[in-house]
């Protein structure tokens, strides 16, 4: 069962906002980096194929690409390898709402009864544009899909938060009742395997700023987070946060685990390198 309820996550994580603190929630592919986010203090701790994918040294795309099965995946790290060590920090679900293999619903309670906190949308068609998500959207594969089954884990008392890239779709969500509205800016820069083509401050500020009014008016208690583009440090959220302090907090992927990973091991590994025997 589900370590936490909807109400006591939802107060942990208005409480950080009431003492002007900001949220932090960890994209985490593995244990270990699932354990150590939440030792330094993540809010929530989250899991997806994406997140899989580039604990494997790829590209979090690959996430996007038909090799793998995005829910199977997601139940077997949070069930298996992620509960266990991450006690005292909720574990959210990421998962491919529109996966016409299962009955949504039901895996909505599958994912709950193994111990996960919450539920989200990723991969998400939001994400996807072009004669591409025309025919996804017309063959009944489209963001829909993701507004029904996060508005139902939402009926069941479940924590839920979703990726969104324009008003239409954050107030899609916010109607469901989902509790932390995300914008998202595309594929995180930096590193190994980030990718070079990002959204800057100024586009990304211009999409935050859309979606925090429209939910203004009806939908001011969300909690509303951002995730990719070109932030890749604190001082990155930083400058975006002063252009729109109405923020609640950021969600870190490669931030959260890539970045660290690649920076701190070559230079573990070199320093043993450096040691000579006279």
């Amino acid at each position: 069962m589900a370590r936490f309820t909807r109400d006591e996550i939802a107060g942990r994580l208005k409480a950080v906002r009431d003492e002007d603190g900001v949220l932090f929630d960890a994209f985490c592919g593995s244990g270990i980096t699932a354990k150590m986010a939440a030792r330094g203090g993540a809010d929530m701790v989250t899991t997806h194929i994406l997140a899989f994918f580039r604990m494997q040294g790829l590209s979090s795309m690959a996430g996007y690409l038909p090799i793998g099965d995005a829910n199977a995946i997601t139940l077997e790290i949070g069930e298996r390898y992620l509960a266990n060590v991450v006690p005292d920090c909720p574990v959210m679900a990421g998962i491919l709402c529109g996966d016409p293999t299962r009955d949504m619903r039901r895996f909505v309670h599958t994912l709950a009864d193994s111990g996960f906190d919450g539920i989200m949308n990723c991969p998400t068609v939001a994400l996807i544009d072009g004669q591409y998500r025309k025919d996804l959207e017309e063959t009944g594969l489209g963001y829909s899909h993701e507004v029904d089954i996060l508005g139902y884990a939402s009926s069941q008392g479940i924590f839920t938060k979703a990726f969104t890239t324009t008003p239409d779709e954050a107030l899609a969500m916010a109607e469901a009742g989902v509790d932390n509205i995300i914008v998202h800016f595309g594929n995180s820069s930096g590193g190994s395997i980030g990718s070079e083509t990002v959204m800057g401050l100024d586009g990304m500020v211009e999409r935050t700023v859309a979606i925090c009014e429209a939910l203004e008016s009806r939908f001011s208690d969300r909690l509303i987070t951002v995730h990719g583009g070109s932030i890749e440090t604190p001082d990155d959220f930083a400058a975006l946060l002063h252009r729109v302090p109405r923020l609640d907090g950021y969600i870190g992927g490669s931030s959260a685990e890539r970045f660290p990973i690649e920076d701190s091991v070559p230079q573990a590994v070199a320093a043993f390198k450096a040691v000579r025997r006279g």
